[in-house]
């Protein structure tokens, strides 16, 4: 490869350009994704975009008593509050002493709790499903059943490229 044989201001000029650009880049305010990651290998199999408000949830069903449970959480900042609860019967796990109402024939609470991360066991027979706003996800097959942790980034678009750029 033959580099041009241009004036060094040209060559300035191109570096001052250059470097305002990964300034103005790593200045920039960065986005947050919905990170979840195997625990086992560490391997990341979902990674999506999310923004301050959106709604995450975990679905799936209770093992002893076979019918649905719907775990949500708002995404706030870089945590994932516990927003709602819902469930079809009281079984094993599932809050008997909280203040619980009735929508449609399901128990409804608002659990406290806001978490950076935490970790899920996805089970053949509880079939769990990650809801991410509209887009759904079956946990199950992503992690072949086996433990993940979620949780929400936060990145800069500097530290974006440079995931990009990385040789693997």
């Amino acid at each position: 490869m033959r580099i041009p044989d241009w004036p060094v201001h040209r060559w300035f000029l191109i570096a001052v350009v250059l470097f305002a650009a990964i300034g103005l880049a790593g200045a920039t305010a960065g986005g947050q994704s919905l990170v979840v990651e195997r625990v086992d290998t560490g391997e990341t199999i979902i990674e999506t975009p999310v923004s301050n408000g959106s709604i995450v949830a975990l679905e799936y069903t209770h093992s002893v008593e076979k019918t649905r449970v719907y775990d949500e959480y708002t995404v706030v900042d870089s945590t994932l509050e516990n927003t709602r609860m819902e469930f079809e019967s009281y079984g094993w796990g599932l809050p008997a002493g909280a203040n619980v109402t009735r929508e449609d024939g399901v128990f409804v609470f608002d659990p406290a709790g806001e978490y950076d991360q935490f970790i899920v066991k996805p089970g053949r027979v509880a079939n769990h499903t990650l809801h991410v706003d509209e887009t759904q996800y079956d946990l199950v097959e992503r992690s072949d059943a086996n433990s993940v942790i979620i949780r929400v980034t936060r990145s800069s678009p500097l530290t974006r490229l440079r995931e990009c750029l990385r040789i693997r």
